[in-house]
């Protein structure tokens, strides 16, 4: 979410986007002062209307001096890494400060990542990553309906997409990471060694491969229906004569339909199918806003999702002057875990981390990374040298150890309720959910609730709820309930 100013401090870049071609930044001051406005020669838009602006922004790469793969020696390494997104590279500055050789294959490694990423202040203040964060807001908003609207005290920052990259790939670099521009073609596996067949033409061996290019990935195998919700969004970096959004809070979920009212085909579909506004707010200028399918089955269409916001900004009053940048984003969610074990180990999108009921993964990425770290280590730096299926099955138990695949069956429960519910049950789910002890809703969106808490959030949530809620719960619960059940008991075969 699918997930961003005292005396005038020195400028910062800003960019936008929620996973790989670049952008070029925006150069904005720091807090929360007023920044002198930029204008852009260009047409603006009908009112409300921004489909028919093309965005100002062009692909950039970072200007860093990597260490490349010498084709014409031999290209044997510890560990490949298939993409450098967020998480291959956290993956590779972690493995490689133990001395393990490390090599990064990406068509383009220092292009920027288009994604936008939203998180949680105190996730990257854990991580020792808050020095990559942009712009913060101390509160998030969540507007239930027309006359209820929630105040999260928990702080939410948007990732400096730049400064994050910048920081792993100087990590990569000072502990020796080779890097190779190339697309893996074929990944083949022999007893104790794996061969990555790349588009150039070359070949490079390593005793462990590690699949982190996301969620289209050929490279890790499934023995299930891939059965997915999807998070579908569309959103725009937009310059706007004004907003009425606070600059001091973010609007983590905007569940009104008021701006539907005269679009009774768009409204009926909105209560079956809804929508909500996610927005963080720069200045009194610039914004950046996107409409989001929370989750949906079969996905929502981004046609549906675009007509929506065009009614939604119509009805705010936003008249967008610019695009800056704007973001097309699919993620999908639930699903069965790839198959375990098997010899390339997936992190990241590709490995199910996506939350199931939220979309959200870039922090919980970088947390689990240095655990998987650990044990890659652990492995190919002991004595005894664990290789072929007996790694691949060793560090796949620690990225989903017993605990932690319950939990995500629990999280697919929530997914799978969310399906069912329309826009007025949604509501109502909200209204309780953020009702509860932020212990909690704060656990239960960053992913670190043990199943025994995550239980006593089922009680607490039913006791919160409103009567209809119940009904719901109640009505709507019991389908998913008996299938997260049955792979609670088939997990503990």
């Amino acid at each position: 979410m699918g997930t961003l100013l005292r005396l005038p401090p020195p400028p910062i870049l800003i960019t936008s986007q929620r996973s790989n071609s670049s952008f070029a930044p925006l150069l904005l001051p720091n807090t929360q002062t007023t920044p002198r406005k930029k204008h852009h020669k260009i047409h603006c838009s009908k009112f409300g209307n921004f489909l028919d602006l093309k965005p100002i922004s062009k692909p950039e790469s970072l200007d860093f001096d990597l260490s490349w793969v010498d084709p014409s020696g031999r290209s044997r390494f510890d560990v490949i890494i298939i993409g450098t997104g967020p998480a291959g590279l956290r993956l590779a500055e972690r493995v490689s400060r133990y001395g393990i050789k490390v090599c990064c294959v990406d068509p383009s490694p220092l292009s920027m990542w288009p994604n936008n990423y939203g998180v949680w202040v105190d996730e990257f203040e854990s991580l020792g990553l808050e020095d990559c964060l942009d712009k913060t807001w101390p509160v998030a908003r969540v507007s239930i309906n027309d006359h209820k609207t929630k105040y999260l005290d928990r702080p939410y920052g948007r990732v400096s997409r730049k400064e994050l990259k910048m920081k792993l790939l100087e990590g990569c670099l000072s502990n020796g990471v080779k890097f190779h521009q190339a697309k893996v073609w074929k990944v083949e596996h022999q007893e104790f060694e794996s061969f990555v067949e790349c588009s150039d033409g070359n070949e490079l061996k390593a005793c462990l491969v590690v699949d982190a290019s996301g969620f289209s990935s050929s490279f890790t195998e499934y023995d299930k229906p891939r059965n997915h919700g999807y998070q579908i969004a569309h959103g725009i970096l937009a310059e706007v004569d004004c907003h009425p959004f606070d600059l001091d809070k973010m609007v983590l979920m905007d569940w009104r339909d008021f701006h539907l009212g005269s679009e009774p085909c768009i409204r009926a579909s909105n209560s079956r199918f809804p929508t909500f506004l996610y927005v963080m707010p720069f200045d009194s200028n610039l914004i950046f806003l996107e409409e989001t399918s929370l989750v949906s089955r079969p996905v929502l269409s981004y046609r549906e999702v675009k007509k929506r916001m065009v009614a939604r900004l119509r009805h705010l009053g936003i008249r967008v002057k610019t695009i800056i940048e704007d973001e097309k984003c699919l993620i999908p969610m639930g699903g069965p875990l790839p198959r375990i074990p098997q010899r390339v180990v997936p992190i990241g999108g590709s490995s199910g981390l996506v939350h199931p009921s939220t979309g959200y993964m870039v922090a919980r990425t970088l947390a689990i990374a240095p655990v998987l770290a650990d044990a890659i280590a652990e492995c190919l730096g002991s004595t005894r040298m664990i290789r072929g299926m007996p790694l691949g099955h060793r560090l796949w138990n620690e990225l989903w150890p017993f605990e932690r695949r319950c939990v995500r069956e629990y999280y697919s429960f929530g997914m799978e309720t969310l399906l069912k519910l329309d826009l007025k049950g949604t509501r109502n789910f909200f209204d309780a959910f953020f009702d509860l002890d932020p212990h909690y809703w704060q656990g239960f969106l960053s992913s670190r609730l043990s199943i025994g808490e995550l239980a006593m959030l089922s009680l607490s949530l039913f006791g919160h709820a409103s009567n209809p809620s119940r009904f719901d719960i109640v009505t709507k619960c019991p389908v998913p309930l008996v299938k997260m059940m049955g792979n609670l008991a088939f997990e503990t075969i």
